[in-house]
């Protein structure tokens, strides 16, 4: 019996949306980081991009658990001397959004050529309106097990 190896050529990917409205971030990103790596699927290979595109509208609108709010930092670091910036979550909600899901997602995906590959597929938006209707993409509702 032969290992089933996926082609490039012969995945099939689709688009799916996401409301992230009243979702917890770290439970709904592992989610998310499953469906643009392929693993949902019989398929899935390694080393293929076997995964999908996923849209998340109402990133504004999500929950965390505990304190989270209040004591998780973003830093980033330009590389100059005192060049280091820290935001905690809620000043990160409040301006940008979708960068807290981005980052969430983007942490759960090999930091590889084919781990930025998928993240490319994964489209993120503050509110409900976004661009990618002519994707037609699939509405994912409980998308999280035991909802």
């Amino acid at each position: 019996m032969k290992t089933y190896m996926a082609k490039n050529n012969e995945i099939d990917q689709k688009w799916f949306m996401v409301d992230a409205t009243n979702r917890v971030l770290g439970r709904l990103a592992t989610r998310i980081a499953i469906l643009l790596r392929g693993k949902h699927k019989p398929e899935y290979t390694p080393h293929v991009d076997c995964g999908d595109g996923v849209i998340v509208i109402n990133a504004s609108k999500i929950r965390v658990t505990g304190k989270k709010m209040q004591d998780k930092e973003y830093v980033t670091y330009s590389g100059y001397p005192g060049g280091r910036r820290v935001r905690k979550m809620d000043a990160m909600m409040e301006h940008q959004p979708d960068k807290v899901m981005r980052q969430a997602v983007k942490r759960m995906i090999p930091d590889t050529p084919l781990g930025r590959q998928m993240l490319k597929k994964l489209k993120v938006y503050a509110n409900a309106e976004h661009t990618h209707k002519a994707q037609k993409p699939h509405e994912l509702k409980n998308i999280i097990k035991g909802e």
